[in-house]
């Protein structure tokens, strides 16, 4: 990477504090995170943004939540829990989130603005949010405001 993004640079040294600290269970997720990373990049034309890396690192996350669900339905706990020990581990370079007040407030002036379907109102919405809050909640939040109009 010629422009090291902020964020792919604390994951790297986060990688290398990982090695000499002899962390088996952060190289194995640090090392699959980086490359992911690298995999992003050499499908991308332009260096990759602190945005993009949170993208990773979310699908990441989700990947390592659904192996947890499929790993408790299928009784292996010890599994399911090192899903969920990596997951929580990813998510330390997330953004803070924002709060649902927040969301609901953007909701509001977006449907203020106009913006009377789903649709319209997630397109006005999300962007504002991006990296910072799951899309789902965003959905639920326009849903039950678009409901009450």
């Amino acid at each position: 990477m010629a422009d090291v993004a902020p964020l792919y640079a604390r994951i790297q040294n986060d990688l290398t504090a990982a090695r000499r600290a002899q962390d088996k269970d952060a190289l194995l997720v640090l090392g699959t995170l980086l490359a992911e990373i690298r995999n992003r990049e050499l499908d991308s034309t332009a260096p990759l943004t602190d945005a993009d890396i949170v993208d990773v690192v979310r699908k990441g996350i989700k990947r390592r939540r659904e192996s947890q669900e499929m790993y408790h339905s299928g009784g292996r706990a010890e599994l399911a829990a090192r899903e969920a020990d990596e997951a929580t581990r990813l998510e330390t370079y997330l953004p803070p989130a924002v709060s649902d007040d927040e969301v609901r407030a953007a909701v509001r002036a977006a449907i203020a603005a106009g913006a009377s379907q789903l649709g319209a109102v997630m397109g006005k919405v999300l962007p504002q949010f991006k990296g910072r809050a799951d899309g789902s909640v965003i959905s639920a939040i326009a849903k039950s405001e678009l409901a009450q109009q």
